[in-house]
């Protein structure tokens, strides 16, 4: 097993032999764009480190991981469209950079490159990558737009959040994974449980990169610290908060929420204090620590060494214990 250092150059390495410079250009500029501003490359490293785990050369897994990764930014493209985000990474969004008609055109085609790359692989295992792809594509689909219908709704429950969130995130995490142990060979029962960690282990991530977005470090999270607030999201901090709300103070922070100040500063602060004092905040850090536990207890059932679930297990450990 290596490093996810070594995960993540060599994929970088095979992706920037994948790009592609060709005609017509006002359609793949914008795509080798989106694929090259970078990120964490989280999806496509567990694909190769998933691969591993299940004694395959990674290698064999680049072009699976690489699915994922085209996959992942052609929904960014959409999303960004849908939101009017002006930034990705720090950088101009394609529609930004571009317009609107040309980020849905490259998203529609990144779709079908993302298919193309399983063409690469045997007959058996094209199928099951297919399928995979297919059922977690469209669960990303409904993912986003049960996020959108939350926009206008004032009664979102907590299972309903937990499910956008599971959808929208997580089940690509898990897909990730599930590519590797494909590709690999893998038991059908390890195939199953490497998913089941990969998707629990995502919703933590989630439910942890909403609470950074309250109480993370300005310094290093990398955004901008209350954007949720700003942006009046039903995040698990707000719902829960309004669950252990009186009439009163359920009240006053629905009508918070339905503020959108020129200065954002003391409406962040406010709910903030609101968060910690309903109990919201440690409710989510429980949360978030019972998802991540959940995804350790699946490592017990995998057939693989001792050694490779404790790698699994250091890689949860240091993604849930990211201040960023």
């Amino acid at each position: 097993m290596r490093n996810i250092p070594f995960y993540q150059q060599a994929f970088v390495d095979y992706l920037d032999d994948y790009i592609q410079y060709k005609e017509p250009q006002s359609l793949y500029n914008p795509i080798n764009y989106i694929l090259q501003l970078g990120g964490k490359r989280l999806r496509p490293v567990l694909t190769l480190m998933t691969a591993e785990i299940f004694d395959c050369d990674y290698k064999k897994a680049l072009d699976a991981a690489l699915s994922i990764e085209v996959f992942h930014n052609f929904s960014l493209v959409h999303d960004d469209i849908m939101d009017d985000a002006p930034l990705r990474r720090g950088q101009e969004t394609v529609h930004e950079k571009w317009d609107i008609n040309t980020g849905i055109l490259s998203g529609d085609a990144m779709l079908i490159m993302a298919y193309q790359l399983f063409e690469n692989y045997e007959p058996a295992n094209f199928q099951a990558l297919a399928k995979l792809f297919s059922k977690t594509a469209l669960q990303v689909c409904e993912g986003q737009q049960y996020d959108v219908d939350f926009e206008t709704r004032d009664d979102v429950s907590i299972p309903e959040y937990l499910k956008m969130i599971e959808y929208k995130t997580a089940v690509l995490v898990g897909a990730a994974m599930e590519m590797g142990a494909i590709v690999a060979n893998a038991s059908h029962e390890d195939i199953l449980n490497i998913y089941e960690f990969g998707k629990n282990l995502g919703i933590a991530f989630q439910l942890q990169d909403d609470y950074l977005d309250a109480f993370g470090n300005p310094e290093t999270f990398g955004k901008q610290v209350g954007g949720d607030i700003i942006e009046n999201k039903k995040t698990y901090l707000y719902l829960k908060a309004l669950e252990f709300s009186n009439a009163d103070e359920k009240q006053q922070l629905i009508h918070l929420y339905s503020l959108k100040p020129t200065d954002q500063t003391d409406k962040i602060e406010t709910i903030k204090e609101v968060f910690n004092a309903s109990g919201a905040s440690q409710a989510t850090r429980e949360i978030i620590k019972d998802y991540t536990d959940k995804a350790f207890r699946i490592l017990e059932n995998l057939q693989v060494s001792e050694d490779k679930k404790k790698i699994l297990k250091t890689f949860g450990q240091q993604l849930m214990n990211r201040d960023v």
